[in-house]
């Protein structure tokens, strides 16, 4: 039975979702079909090309973009932040998520657990959505408490 479970809320026009990654309980194409189904616009992954390849995830983007999903990578180490040289691909990622939840679409964003990095992505967003921080965060929490793992987490979150 897959763990793969999506905790979402809504943003925007849209839906905001974290989630941990597709294949993590090694149930991968159990996770890609609820995925698929769930329909987002867009995926946002958080984690390492070696911890995809780890979790039998490797392909997720091309899976993703075959059945039409946009993807995008931003890689972040567990329990870290995107670096200066992730901070373009944020901001690539950060602006076709909030176009998509603007025009009422949904947004994935995972991490391997679907916590700390996502947790502090869907923060951001939420917060260039408008957003109070502290409001922000207790909304997020409400649907999974264990989002934004790090204080540094928090920071870079609120640092827009």
């Amino acid at each position: 039975m897959s763990g793969f479970i999506i905790f979402a809320l809504p943003v925007n026009e849209g839906i905001l979702a974290i989630a941990p990654m597709p294949g993590r309980g090694g149930h991968y194409a159990e996770d890609l079909a609820h995925l698929r189904d769930w329909q987002p616009a867009l995926v946002i992954s958080m984690t390492s090309l070696p911890e995809m390849v780890r979790h039998g995830a490797s392909d997720l983007g091309s899976d993703l973009q075959d059945a039409g999903t946009r993807w995008a990578h931003v890689p972040v180490t567990d329990f870290g932040v995107p670096s200066t040289s992730e901070e373009d691909a944020w901001h690539e990622a950060s602006r076709a998520a909030l176009a998509a939840l603007q025009g009422g679409g949904r947004v994935l964003i995972h991490c391997a657990g679907g916590c700390g990095r996502s947790g502090m992505a869907a923060l951001r967003l939420m917060i260039e959505s408008g957003e109070a921080a502290d409001a922000a965060l207790a909304r997020l929490r409400a649907v999974r408490p264990c989002a934004v793992e790090t204080e540094d987490q928090f920071a870079w979150a609120t640092a827009t």
